[in-house]
């Protein structure tokens, strides 16, 4: 590269930096509302991108409606204000009533939320786009490093420090920020202290829903309204926050913009040659805020100005000892066989039941390899549709491209799960808590960026098709009985590891890891291999997914797949090796009952959600398990 060349690319590296600068500053917003609601309330609130997306969509109408410039702007600040009352709103209505359930069913419940909101935003707004108007007074550009830069972007990369600067003040300088901190590090003892809880999580809430309506308020000028925002959004809030460090404002913003730069670097850089092979560095945009999130979790755990993760002596109350099923549950699951058994001859009668039972055959298979993790295992995954996409695309890509047999084929797929899964979990089982939830979707998120831009093998977006079975796989009676044994397979390898002395070791490294570690338990190791046969389990839901579709997607390997996961294993319950099953089956058939009957689905489905957390705190299974308790007669 000659002088004139270096020059510009350098000049074209400075000027995206200063551009990402404005993005940073939205993110921001966001991420920091995340961090000061979780650092005081411990909730993962997953309905935190739709408060963003919110905001966007009323500031876009009310800049619309109110005259002038003082209008635009007064809309900006009433959208964020409205945004603020809602998350209140959500606070005393519904948060209240689940602070005491475990934070993975309170991560449900905002997540049904979450699309309660987005059907709401449908409603109202439609299906389309919305188009907002550009800001009064910062409507022209001004000339940078020979380049052209938008007036508003400089104006947001200056508003971002100053929002910064604000909560810097309102934590040090007022006592409600100091009430805030000290929740933050000791909510039990602000509670001794006589400081009215609820008062204050109401006030945080929302104080962090306000920070999103306003960072969505904010990019009024700069991107449309649309409803994929709340999931797209969220999941680069958390990325800020986790690298940021938990809890830690300061480190939010500059995880902003350190995310920002390193986007800012991929596309300035453009085409570059690497041992000889030419690499368009602009691809990594899509994954570059997950590739810094893992490298900074994997070398700091805590995040950049997080406090190190503290290993606590007791994880969580010990649970009284998994006992076989008694006759009931030997009954139920009997009934079920038959049932599952009996799907071909229901077909003569309703067309739909054999397509209906695969979906929940491979509902059942995937929700229960999550489940070793996070019921025995007590590890969170956000990213576990890794596993099952490069089931699906290992089994496709054997089927398809290597022109294997059904059965080889699918023994690919299972074994291409493993192999990441086993690479993957040596990093992740280190963690804990949310810190290793995080590290899951980061990874889950490279592979997917893989996976969609690798197009001469996966087939970018456009995935693979024509993945169909051979005989005697190749009619639905032989593929669901197939599935059915894969199902079955799965569920007793399963109910063997829970019960044997690996499960037994895995369960004393939840509960109390330090005391499992000086037992002589090699808790790590224990963990790693049962993240490992998690992953190969959710392989083969995978593949069975692929035969059953006919063809695949890199939607296969996303995020919504991940948290539909989450939802079954929650929905069902973590005490024990039924509540997948049960889970699974429930939201399979809510999700394929609830889309035909409305297109307003996703609202429909939550509140469902919804009703089954506030009445079953412990999953369907655990709600089933205390009904039947109570009828059992004293003896």
């Amino acid at each position: 590269m000659n002088p004139k060349e270096a020059r510009v690319a350098l000049d074209a590296l400075a000027f995206q930096m200063i551009n990402g600068l404005a993005s940073a500053s939205g993110l921001f917003f966001v991420a920091a509302g995340l961090s000061i609601i979780f650092g005081v309330t411990r909730i993962v609130n997953m309905a935190h991108g739709a408060f963003y997306m919110l905001g966007l969509y009323l500031a876009v109408t009310l800049s619309d409606h109110l005259p002038g410039s003082l209008g635009y702007w007064g809309g900006l600040l009433l959208a964020a204000l409205a945004i603020g009352l809602l998350g209140a709103a959500v606070e005393v209505l519904l948060l209240r009533r689940i602070y005491r359930v475990p934070e993975l069913y309170q991560l449900v419940a905002t997540f049904a939320l979450a699309l309660i909101l987005n059907d709401a935003a449908l409603w109202l707004w439609g299906p389309e786009d919305l188009l907002g108007p550009r800001a009064p007074g910062l409507k022209g550009s001004i000339e940078l490093i020979g380049r052209r830069l938008p007036e508003y972007d400089v104006f947001l990369a200056f508003a971002g420090p100053a929002v910064l600067l604000a909560l810097h003040l309102l934590m040090k300088r007022t006592r409600f920020g100091r009430t805030v901190r000290a929740a933050t590090q000791d909510r039990e003892m602000v509670a001794a202290l006589g400081i009215n809880e609820a008062l204050l999580f109401t006030a945080v809430f929302a104080l962090g829903a306000f920070l999103a309506g306003l960072g969505g308020a904010l990019q009024t000028a700069r991107e449309p309204a649309n409803l994929n925002l709340d999931l797209t959004v969220l999941g680069d809030a958390f990325v800020v926050v986790v690298i940021g460090g938990m809890g830690s404002i300061s480190g939010a913003y500059l995880a902003a913009v350190l995310v920002a730069l390193v986007k800012a670097l991929c596309i300035a850089l453009g085409t570059v040659e690497i041992a000889g092979l030419a690499f368009n560095m602009s691809k990594l945009t899509l994954v570059a805020e997950f590739l810094v999130m893992a490298l900074v979790l994997v070398l700091r755990p805590q995040g950049l100005f997080g406090r190190p993760q503290a290993v606590p002596a007791r994880a969580a109350a010990s649970e009284a000892p998994l006992r076989p099923s008694g006759g009931t549950g030997r009954a139920f699951a009997l009934a079920a066989l038959v049932l599952a058994l009996a799907v071909p001859a229901l077909a003569t009668v309703w067309a739909y039941a054999p397509v209906l039972a695969l979906d929940m055959l491979v509902a059942v298979t995937f929700a229960a390899s999550l489940h070793l993790l996070m019921g025995p295992g007590g590890m969170a995954s956000f990213g576990h549709a890794a596993y099952f996409g490069l089931g699906a695309y290992g089994t496709a890509l054997a089927a398809t491209g290597l022109g294997l047999p059904t059965l080889p084929a699918f023994a690919v797929g299972i074994l291409a799960a493993g192999a990441e899964a086993l690479l993957f979990g040596w990093f992740c089982v280190r963690l804990e808590g949310v810190y290793l939830a995080m590290l899951t979707l980061a990874f889950a998120q490279i592979v997917w960026s893989v996976v969609f831009q690798w197009e001469e093998v996966t087939g970018g977006s456009n995935g693979l098709i024509g993945i169909w079975p051979d005989w005697p796989f190749d009619s639905r009676t032989g593929l669901h009985l197939a599935a059915l044994a894969v199902t079955l397979a799965g569920l007793y390898l399963i109910r063997r590891l829970i019960f044997a002395p690996f499960g037994h070791a895995l369960r004393a490294g939840r509960d109390a890891r330090m005391r499992a570690e000086a037992s002589g338990i090699d808790v790590a190791r224990i963990r790693w291999l049962a993240f490992t046969a998690s992953g190969m389990l959710a392989g083969a839901a995978g593949g069975l997914y692929a035969f059953a579709k006919g063809s695949i997607s890199p939607e296969t390997l996303a995020v919504g797949r991940s948290i539909d996961a989450l939802v079954m294993v929650l929905l069902g319950g973590l005490a024990g090796p039924t509540g997948p099953v049960l889970g699974a089956g429930a939201f399979t058939l809510l999700q394929d009952t609830v889309m035909r009957e409305t297109d307003y689905w996703r609202a429909l489905l939550g509140a469902l959600i919804l009703a089954l957390v506030l009445l079953f705190p412990g999953g369907i299974a655990g709600g089933l398990s205390r009904l039947f308790a109570g009828r059992r007669p004293a003896r």
